[in-house]
């Protein structure tokens, strides 16, 4: 029985997994196929798109200081903790693993397109609300949405960084999976302004991911991934110390 309910309030995090699988068997089938100037062209497009998007979550942000003081700490906990690394460690072991299938130029990318996706497809308000909303109620609808995304982003990213993209399903299940899974506990801890700022921090962390793509900046997106948390705990904080108004719980 309680089998059962597990796979019922993660049935979104395995219907976006199967669309990330989709897309990036079928980008890593066409990949080769496809003129380097095309598969660049269609990485840049989607790095202009990913910046759009970053940019527009960043606006609903109700106090900018707490999204830079969520960014800072986060920084430096990410850089402490080494995460990027350890994101690279697992991407080499998943390497290692197939690398007698893989061209010399898919295994370049392997790193690139593993970290990458897992990055894109976990990041965001859509992963947050549509992780809880599924565990709470059993709604997928958003995350139904969101897994149309990925696995379009998927085909893209995967023509270009290669088969790295298909792992990411696995970030996706783990991450994603495990939002959903403690959403009960999260109901009485979050509230709409916490998410707001959460879904603002994780927006420059899109627009990050953005400069990436579009071969402007490398920045160590992974390592920002702590601001996720230290933004709803600086609103819970803030709310405390009635430095801004209690928010709204979720639901």
């Amino acid at each position: 029985m309680q089998s059962e309910r597990t796979w019922h309030i993660v049935i979104g995090t395995w219907i976006n997994i199967a669309a990330v699988l989709v897309g990036g068997g079928l980008g890593t089938l066409l990949g080769p196929r496809l003129p380097e100037r095309m598969r660049q062209t269609v990485l840049h497009g989607l790095g202009l798109v990913t910046l759009m998007l970053g940019v527009q979550l960043t606006t609903e942000t109700q106090n900018i200081l707490i999204v830079m003081g969520s960014i800072l700490v986060g920084a430096i906990l990410g850089e402490w903790w080494k995460i990027d690394l350890g994101l690279e460690w697992i991407s080499e072991r998943l390497k290692e693993r197939v690398s007698k299938g893989l061209t010399g130029s898919q295994m370049a990318h392997f790193t690139e397109g593993f970290v990458t996706a897992s990055l894109v497809f976990c990041i965001g308000p859509m992963t947050i609300l549509g992780s809880i909303t599924d565990g709470l109620t059993g709604d997928i609808r958003l995350l139904a949405v969101k897994s149309v995304l990925d696995g379009f982003a998927a085909l893209a990213f995967a023509s270009s960084l290669g088969v790295g993209v298909i792992f990411s399903a696995l970030t996706v299940l783990v991450y994603q999976g495990g939002v959903t899974l403690l959403a009960g506990l999260a109901q009485s801890a979050l509230n709409q302004a916490m998410v707001a700022e959460m879904t603002a921090t994780g927006g420059v962390m899109i627009m990050a991911i953005g400069l990436i793509l579009l071969d402007l900046k490398k920045i160590r997106v992974a390592n920002l991934l702590p601001a996720l948390l230290i933004a709803p705990l600086i609103v819970a904080i803030l709310q405390l110390l009635g430095i801004i108004a209690p928010g709204v719980p979720l639901g």
